[in-house]
């Protein structure tokens, strides 16, 4: 089995799921931290109890360490550095959604995966749900007929303070890369073109745009709808989103919560004013973890396994692409090609 020396940057909240994953997972172990702000590292050390160095610059502690992967904790503007700084050096990464800020960082990131040859997975843990994979077996059956149209409900209203508060995009750049991700995993298809209206409602308290309505065209002909906000507060919606998936011959639909149903039209009755319909069960066969961990999990055994992850940055892209060409359409008032 090959050890995995590892290095964290990045040492604020989330960076706790991901030293708790290493801490029980025996070919892994943590080699150093690293933050711009080195007591933010030293804290995290003393707090964790580990014996190691801490670095404020991740090019020295990869030249003073055996690691031999990197934890991208950091914020999206710091993921660029980080991730192209380590595969430079000959090291892979595992990393906090999203890629990173720009469709041309994310670009770059990929074209620098693909020269080194080493790996750079994204967290993308709503794929690593039992209702999610029971949902996208059910609509890729062929139980609904062909997909015609996805829809997904995102509304919540955290209040988490910090980074997200002051983004120009914080909905469609910090969040909408899960759903928009989702519902590539679900339907296998991927996008076209957008249009996009960003918008921040009253009572907001981003500096930027909270809410958003977007429509895409994907590659297999189905249109998928997102409508979202940040700033909704009451009646929420799950983390996961709610769906609807219409095809030619019936409807699935997730409430983020529970797993799917379904309902198709029964072709032993006639069709009158409505037509018959019988529900389809839904079958939860997923073996795997959940969330970060079932994300995690996979990351390593795809690099144990020398092949892509599920979520590596050259697939992970496309979903990245989604985010930008949204954002792009908000601002030009016109659809964009992706």
């Amino acid at each position: 089995m090959a050890q995995h020396n590892i290095i964290v940057a990045g040492c604020g909240g989330m960076s706790n799921q991901w030293l708790d994953y290493a801490a029980e997972r025996e070919n892994a172990e943590i080699v150093g931290l690293v933050d711009i702000f080195e007591e933010s590292a030293v804290k995290m050390k003393e707090r964790r109890g580990l014996n190691v160095p801490t670095f404020t610059d991740l090019s020295q502690a990869l030249a003073e360490t055996d690691a031999n992967l990197v934890f991208d904790v950091t914020i999206p503007a710091s993921h660029k550095t980080i991730v192209t700084t380590a595969m430079k050096a000959g090291r892979n990464v595992f990393g906090e959604k999203p890629m990173a800020e720009s469709l041309a960082d994310a670009q770059e990131i990929a074209d620098v995966s693909k020269a080194t040859g080493k790996r750079y997975s994204v967290m993308q843990n709503r794929r690593y749900l039992k209702q999610i994979r029971a949902f996208r077996e059910l609509v890729q059956s062929g139980a609904i007929g062909q997909i015609g149209t996805i829809h997904a409900d995102f509304f919540l209203g955290p209040h988490f303070g910090g980074f997200r508060d002051a983004m120009d995009s914080p909905l469609i750049v910090d969040m909408a890369i899960h759903t928009f991700d989702q519902a590539r995993f679900i339907s296998g298809a991927d996008p076209v073109s957008v249009y996009c209206h960003e918008f921040n409602p009253p009572g907001s308290w981003y500096k930027g745009n909270a809410s958003a309505v977007c429509i895409f065209e994907m590659s297999d002909g189905s249109v998928f709808t997102y409508r979202g906000s940040w700033c909704a507060q009451g009646l929420p919606t799950s983390w996961e989103s709610e769906w609807r998936v219409i095809g030619s011959s019936g409807t699935a639909k997730w409430d983020g919560h529970s797993l799917p149903v379904c309902a198709v039209v029964d072709e032993s009755k006639p069709v009158e004013f409505f037509a018959a319909v019988k529900p389809v069960e839904a079958e939860d066969r997923w073996q795997g973890r959940e969330g970060h961990k079932g994300c995690l999990d996979e990351m390593f055994a795809a690099l144990e396994q020398g092949r892509p992850a599920e979520t590596d940055c050259t697939d992970n892209i496309k979903s990245v692409a989604m985010v930008f060409a949204a954002v792009e359409s908000a601002r030009t008032g016109k659809k964009v090609a992706l």
